[in-house]
């Protein structure tokens, strides 16, 4: 069964919307994982617009399943990593501006030593993914770099999948072939929803995990937090 990671940043946004602490992430990061979570994920941008550095702390003082902290691998990134040595690292490419991580690392805008920062990271005993498009350049060079696993941007599939499934996918079920020919393991991850998750999963049934959050907090709305885990754990079985 493919794991479900559940982001919990726009916890986070909904909690400083009034500057208290309700809802309280601690909180919020037991039920997921009472609720059948294997993993939690987070992004601490150097705003804290969501989370923030003292969230990083608290999850990884309570946190049971697998603690994945996501971000671009600046100093203040890579103290907290140093610091707590999550259970895995992914590495994305987007500057503090950027909204949301909506692109995968490309040769081209390397301006970091990713080499030398993974062989630092995995001395810790995280596991380290670096967050790509479906290309195959792209992977061989993650297997180059020493990454344990790739996670691939979906927002391209997602975006697809509404006009034409079996097209959109297409790139994503090589890809993830191709990398578990040459030993890297593959997460997946944006705008995968109750609509696309299913048919993503079928297509690619080796993906060994999927971090969700915007969708899966805006179903929790309606649905409440436990139904709405538990949905996409029946997507990913």
């Amino acid at each position: 069964m493919t794991r479900l990671s559940v982001n919990v940043n726009k916890i986070a946004t909904l909690r400083n919307a009034r500057g208290a602490d309700n809802p309280n992430l601690v909180q919020v990061v037991k039920y997921c994982e009472k609720f059948g979570a294997q993993g939690i994920t987070v992004h601490p941008r150097n705003d804290e617009r969501h989370i923030t550095m003292k969230d990083v702390y608290d999850i990884a003082s309570i946190v049971k399943t697998d603690f994945n902290v996501e971000g671009y691998p600046d100093k203040r990134f890579l103290k907290i990593i140093n610091d707590i040595a999550p259970d895995q690292v992914t590495l994305v490419p987007d500057p503090p501006e950027v909204l949301t991580s909506n692109i995968g690392w490309r040769k081209s805008d390397l301006n970091v030593d990713l080499k030398g920062i993974i062989k630092d990271i995995k001395k810790l005993g995280s596991k380290v993914v670096i967050f790509v498009d479906p290309d195959k350049e792209m992977i061989d060079f993650a297997k180059e770099i020493g990454s344990d696993r790739i996670e691939l941007y979906t927002g391209t599939y997602a975006k697809e999948y509404l006009k034409n499934r079996e097209v959109s996918v297409i790139d994503y079920v090589n890809a993830s072939i191709y990398a578990k020919e040459i030993g890297i393991e593959v997460n997946a991850g944006h705008d995968l929803d109750l609509n696309n998750l299913r048919y993503f999963k079928k297509s690619i049934p080796h993906i060994y995990e999927v971090s969700i959050g915007h969708a899966l907090v805006s179903d929790a709305l309606y649905l409440g937090l436990e139904k709405s885990i538990k949905s996409y754990l029946s997507c990913l079985k």
